[in-house]
């Protein structure tokens, strides 16, 4: 039967890779695109919240801030804030990503990953050798979102404590 094999498939036929969206530091100039996505995913307008965040000079406890915002066409496709902490209990210092948002036209389109990518830069010449964050255990976009960026469960366990409970303790007691 005279057939050739089949070709083996290389890199070359795969199509091209999107390049990776450019990332710089978020300034003040941010500020209303930073309100803007932060208020399509919460549904609440925060901007005195959000000034006061890229407002702010003083350096955290832990020494370093980092300040990034993807940019796009129209404005801001998503931004990261972030910064180096040494909390109680014996941790050490390590960066926490304390917000990152994508403008919902460029969801998946690798502007959340490339703003963890650049902070995970910006912590390591920090000095620090882990990032943190918190997610809601029932958020499983987010949490699917950290786990494919090689996030996993830490050292340290959440706890929290309701205190509206305690309100009716109280009460109940005179105090």
């Amino acid at each position: 039967m005279g057939g050739s094999k089949p070709r083996r498939r290389t890199s070359r036929d795969l199509p091209p890779a999107a390049p990776k969206p450019a990332v710089r530091r978020l300034t003040a100039r941010d500020l209303p695109e930073v309100v803007r996505i932060d208020a399509a995913q919460t549904g609440a307008r925060k901007p005195a919240y959000w000034r006061r965040v890229l407002l702010d000079r003083r350096p955290p406890e832990g020494g370093a801030r980092v300040r990034l915002a993807a940019p796009s066409r129209s404005g801001l496709a998503g931004y990261l804030i972030g910064e180096v902490r040494a909390f109680e209990f014996g941790s050490e210092p390590c960066g926490w990503v304390v917000a990152i948002a994508v403008d919902r036209g460029h969801v998946r389109t690798g502007v959340a990953s490339a703003l963890l990518d650049s902070a995970s830069v910006a912590f390591r010449r920090a000095g620090v050798t882990s990032v943190r964050t918190m997610v809601r255990r029932n958020d499983v976009p987010v949490l699917s979102f950290f786990r494919s960026n090689r996030f996993v469960a830490g050292a340290y366990v959440q706890l929290e404590l309701d205190l509206t409970e305690l309100a009716d303790t109280e009460d109940r007691h005179g105090r």
